[in-house]
């Protein structure tokens, strides 16, 4: 039986375990990324395990999250970043120089090398035949000091795409059809693997939308296999040295299989609020568009920025509304420049703005109240754009710009004739901005600003966990829900102010109730902590005294935070028992041996609940030890 792209992958980075699905492995890492809105955090992790050097094949630190620098809190971070990372052997991608996973793509990516993120949209790699996942600072942390990644098996699926996209429909239209069909919560434990005929017409920067979005699925991760067209794009960066031919069995199995006949797609819509809820721009025809962002690491190569100039050329955005342009990288910004598509933009009346993530995650150019913004990222979860009411619509780049100009929603099939931009045969490459570290950092001196706190360490868990319900959340809650970026970003090195902010936009209350009465349990729905990978969101709960989460399913990264720091995950095994739990219920849980039958009891109402958790002996170990760094500290003085 022959091997998929996945697991060639795996197999060649297996440290331990059986691949078979949902058997627990462990995997060498070979390539990490952070960026700065997690990056603090993890480097203060990294530091706390003592490793001199990272033992990596290759650490890139990106800053691209907190660029607006309203007061000291960003650039301070900045400078730990930098000098941080020139003493421990991390390579610096300066401010300005790009959002890390277009960075990567272009510049360090690697086809057949695992790659460990501490964002959730790392498997943008996979358009380049990497497996890259998705995960919390401190297993990022672990992975720069030498430490395995573990990790559950992940199934296969396998999305073949046969046809060839019409005028007008776009890779991020492939990865709207995928989650119209698989929901945001249908890919968990799963790896997407695409194959077919039509492969051959998808360059990188394609693929690396799709599988960049393939996040808001769920799962692991996504892969393309390393072709002919992966070389021609290494090529066109000076990096073919790079590549291998990286291509599954004619004979391997998958777990199932995805058919898109990619002629009958169409333009689409990921309607608000969540990325899988996807209608057809027809459908949402002559709705009034208030503003329009490109950009984001999933609409923003130099395809994608092109494609937009051309369909502007000659025109003017709408005076009903504001349209913002952030390229992916100065690659891009340069490139475009360069072949005069930038002036084509400004013309337009487009604002250009930093090569960053920017609007995505809330940090400028929110939306009016109540706005209708039509976005080419990936989430469009409530009131991560800044403001509070806004609606958010996912689409294309073509569709972005045709809205620009139209001030409404119009099928760009209307437009005209689709113009075609070709991927350059070889790119303008400027890698000024990224700092190499020197080969002994043992003299550089780490400095940190006064918002850059201590870190902060969970406790050895008791035999019995007892406390107040703190909060009963619904479905799909996700980490911008537990932890609110834009505005608060810059507190992600201070989790004692960060904490003030838990569950704001959901019950504001919150912070003031755990900390009154020495924290709790959070009870969820279907999906909890889906979104992005921010730790923050496990870390904060923590230092608040959180002390279980009783949820009917969890969201992988989100899940594997809480073992982090050291903060129990429980399923409902009868998901019925959900409803019957309310706000201030007193709770209480034996926890002695975790490896057998485990019932939460409600004291209040006098009622017990049977749930089950997915720990495996080593993750019992974290979690009885108060989380992951508490438990290597155990260790080593053992």
């Amino acid at each position: 039986m022959g091997l998929n792209l996945t697991q060639k992958i795996i197999k060649s980075h297996l440290l331990s375990g059986e691949m078979k699905t949902q058997n627990q492995i462990s995997i060498r890492i070979a390539q990490t990324l952070t960026q700065d809105a997690t990056g603090t955090m993890a480097y203060l992790q990294f530091e706390a395990l003592g490793v001199p050097r990272v033992k990596t094949e290759l650490s890139v630190s990106y800053v691209d999250h907190n660029t607006l620098q309203e007061d000291f809190k960003n650039p301070d971070d900045h400078e730990f970043l930098r000098t941080i990372a020139a003493k421990h052997g991390i390579v610096f991608s300066r401010p300005g120089n790009g959002i890390c996973h277009q960075v990567h793509l272009e510049r360090f990516g690697k086809p057949g090398k695992t790659l460990l993120g501490s964002d959730s949209h790392t498997p943008t790699g996979g358009g380049i035949g990497m497996l890259a996942i998705g995960a919390g600072g401190l297993d990022v942390a672990m992975a720069m000091a030498g430490s395995p990644y573990t990790l559950k098996m992940p199934g296969v699926v396998k999305v073949v795409l046969t046809g060839e996209l019409p005028p007008w429909v776009a890779a991020k239209d492939i990865i709207l059809e995928v989650l119209r069909r698989d929901t945001v919560k249908g890919g968990v434990g799963f790896v997407y693997e695409y194959s077919g005929p039509a492969l051959k017409n998808l360059t990188v920067p394609e693929r690396a939308t799709i599988t960049n979005m393939g996040a808001e699925l769920g799962a692991t991760s996504s892969v393309f296999p390393s072709d002919d067209v992966t070389l021609n794009f290494l090529k066109a960066q000076g990096r073919e040295k790079d590549w291998i031919r990286l291509e599954p069995d004619t004979d391997a199995v998958y777990e199932r299989e995805l058919y898109i006949d990619l002629s009958k797609l169409e333009p689409m819509a990921a309607c608000p609020h969540m990325p899988d809820q996807v209608k057809t721009i027809r459908e949402l025809e002559g709705l009034e568009v208030q503003q329009v962002a490109i950009g984001s690491c999933t609409n923003s190569s130099f395809v994608d920025i092109a494609r937009v100039a051309c369909i502007l050329d000659g025109k003017q955005v709408s005076p009903n509304l504001s349209l913002g342009i952030s390229p992916g990288s100065r690659q891009v910004l340069m490139n475009i420049a360069e072949k005069g598509y930038y002036q084509k933009l400004v013309k337009a009346g487009a604002r250009i703005l930093e090569c960053t993530c920017g609007p995505c995650i809330g940090q400028g150019f929110a939306p009016p109240t109540a706005g209708v913004s039509v976005r080419t990222f990936n989430r469009n979860f409530e009131k991560r754009s800044g403001t509070p009411d806004a609606k958010l619509y996912l689409v294309s780049p073509e569709v972005a710009a045709v809205a620009a100009i139209a001030g409404k929603f119009t099928d760009p099939r209307k437009f005209g004739e689709y113009p075609k931009v070709q991927m350059p045969e070889k790119f303008s490459i400027d890698d000024s901005m990224i700092i190499y570290p020197n080969a002994d950092g043992s003299k550089v001196e780490i400095k940190r600003g006064p918002n850059i706190a201590p870190l902060p360490l969970g406790t050895p868990m008791p035999s019995e966990l007892k406390g107040e319900t703190l909060i009963v959340t619904g479905d799909n809650i996700t980490t911008d829900h537990i932890m609110p970026a834009g505005k608060y970003l810059p507190l992600r090195s201070n989790v004692p102010e960060y904490a003030k902010h838990v569950f704001e936009g959901v019950d504001k209350e919150f912070p003031a109730r755990a900390k009154k009465v020495g924290g709790g349990f959070i009870i969820g729905g279907e999906n909890y902590g889906q979104g992005s990978s921010r730790e923050h969101a496990a870390l904060c709960p923590m230092y608040l005294g959180v002390k279980a989460v009783i949820v009917k399913s969890f969201a992988r990264i989100h899940l594997a935070n809480l073992v982090n720091f050291g903060i129990l995950p429980l399923t409902f095994k009868n998901p019925d028992d959900y409803s019957k739990i309310s706000l201030g219920d007193q709770l209480s849980i034996d926890v002695s041996n975790l490896k057998g039958n485990v019932t939460v009891k409600n004291i209040t109402k006098n009622q017990g609940y049977e749930v089950s958790h997915p720990l495996s002996d080593r993750d019992i170990e974290i979690i009885k030890a108060g989380g992951q760094l508490s438990y290597e500290k155990m260790k080593s003085c053992a």
